[in-house]
């Protein structure tokens, strides 16, 4: 049985496929969306995305992508945050990003991969880029199962 890869999706790709379909973000939402991969989100990067999109979306845009990204987050599995590791980032609005994904033992998924390279270093956290993230999710649904 082939155990799904778990990963947390940085809010800049939730809010570029959502927005932009044809791109790598907007593959990893519908491989989320078929359940490709395990998606995992802290309250507070729920509520990160909620923040974000109702802000920089016009009103009727946001009446449209709201629906779809409450059912992304209903089939992400809800982290508790036990510990965290801050500082781990010069960006201190990731550190919850990265609080999610340690207590989570997920990847991170971001096109910010510079603001996570300490957590990668010291923590050892995984942090790929969309398009390696889905090369990755290729290699792994390629692979027979044994």
């Amino acid at each position: 049985m082939r155990i799904p890869l778990r990963v947390v999706i940085d809010t800049n790709v939730v809010f570029e496929g959502l927005t932009k379909r044809e791109t790598a973000a907007g593959w990893i939402l519908e491989a989320w969306s078929a359940g490709s991969f395990k998606p995992c989100a802290s309250n507070a990067l729920a509520y990160e995305y909620l923040e974000i999109l109702s802000t920089k979306l016009s009103p009727e845009r946001w009446a449209v992508i709201r629906p779809l990204l409450r059912g992304l987050l209903e089939q992400a599995e809800p982290v508790e945050v036990h510990y965290s590791w801050r500082p781990s980032s010069p960006d201190p609005a990731d550190e919850h990003v990265i609080d999610c994904a340690m207590n989570a033992g997920a990847a991170i998924v971001t096109w910010n991969v510079r603001d996570f390279r300490l957590a990668h270093e010291q923590l050892g956290l995984i942090v790929e880029t969309p398009v390696e993230f889905l090369q990755r999710l290729r290699r792994t649904r390629d692979r027979p199962e044994t």
